[in-house]
């Protein structure tokens, strides 16, 4: 009886595997809905843009790129993390909206690993040093000198409390046992311009926003922050070179409400590893300092858990808010 019992258990999950699989052989039936939880025109949109014209192509449905902006990116990541898991519901999320966001706000929609399906690691976005060019420094060795003889001198800007800007300088003084003026705007690109403007000296920042100015000489760059140098850039040192453990990535991923089946989270792993290898996609997001990355959905999943734990544990032990 035990034995016919279990038979019968094998086989009654055997054609939930097969009803799985020939569902993600038939996805999509329908067109794909991909949010974008910042405003359009910012690296991470013209990331979505260019992987949705090329998965429509290989999915043969359209995928509409919807741009749900606020909250520091938590509207439109929470819209999905309601979603149905179908896989016609899409996020192209990051570092901040995953690991950092739920270590800054006590009042989270939605949590950040469990709450979601990682699809496919997207790209790393260089993340840059730079200093207005007034400032007589050419290295991280001589802005932290610089920075000792004068203190108080040196404001940094950010695009907020509780940013990735704000997170990378916090960091920076106290592995450089520094003090600079934190100058927090309401955005990233005032914080760019005044930088340039020199109203601030020092700005940690995507190089999306930052490399345009450094090209023509507005800003002086200094050093990535990254773990090791970026095939982008590869003269540019890291910060680590100087201060050794230093190290704050920052990365683009495409994810699913949390139970997405696992044979369409494969499909999608795939679609979406092949659509960002296309050479015209790569040469595209090259030119505004993203380097396109591939990784299986466990990779991800692993990437995204390690980043949450690391992220809750700094931003509590330095006090940092989103305020």
């Amino acid at each position: 009886m035990i034995s016919k019992t279990r038979r019968l258990i094998s086989l009654a999950a055997l054609a939930s595997l097969a009803c799985t699989s020939a569902w993600a052989d038939n996805y999509p039936a329908k067109p794909i809905t991909m949010i974008v939880p910042w405003a359009a025109g910012g690296s991470t949109d013209i990331l979505a843009r260019a992987l949705a014209e090329q998965l429509a192509k290989s999915l043969g449905q359209p995928v509409i790129v919807d741009n749900r902006a606020g909250a520091s990116g938590n509207i439109g990541s929470n819209f999905v993390a309601k979603a149905k898991p179908d896989g016609y519901t899409l996020l192209v999320g990051s570092m901040s909206t995953h690991a950092m966001n739920p270590a800054l706000m006590p009042s989270m929609p939605f949590k950040g690993v469990e709450d979601f399906t990682p699809i496919a690691m997207m790209a790393n976005v260089i993340n840059t040093l730079v200093v207005n060019p007034s400032v007589p420094v050419k290295d991280v060795k001589e802005l932290i000198a610089y920075a000792k003889a004068n203190p108080g001198k040196l404001n940094y800007a950010s695009a907020g409390g509780g940013s990735t800007n704000h997170l990378s300088a916090v960091l920076f003084e106290k592995a450089a046992g520094i003090e600079m003026v934190h100058v927090p705007y309401k955005g990233g690109a005032p914080a760019v311009l005044d930088t340039v403007a020199n109203q601030t000296q020092v700005l940690f920042s995507a190089g999306t926003q930052t490399l345009p100015h450094v090209k023509v000489g507005k800003l002086k760059m200094l050093a990535v922050t990254e773990a090791k140098r970026s095939p982008l850039l590869p003269e540019t040192p890291t910060v680590a070179e100087t201060l050794p453990g230093y190290e704050l990535g920052v990365w683009y991923g495409l994810f699913g409400p949390a139970g997405m089946p696992p044979a369409l989270v494969e499909r999608l792993n795939e679609a979406t590893n092949k659509a960002l290898a296309d050479p015209g996609v790569r040469a595209r997001m090259d030119s505004i300092g993203v380097e396109i990355v591939k990784a299986t959905p466990q990779q991800f999943g692993q990437t995204l858990r390690n980043d949450a734990a690391r992220y809750t544990k700094i931003i509590k032990e330095l006090g940092i808010t989103n305020e």
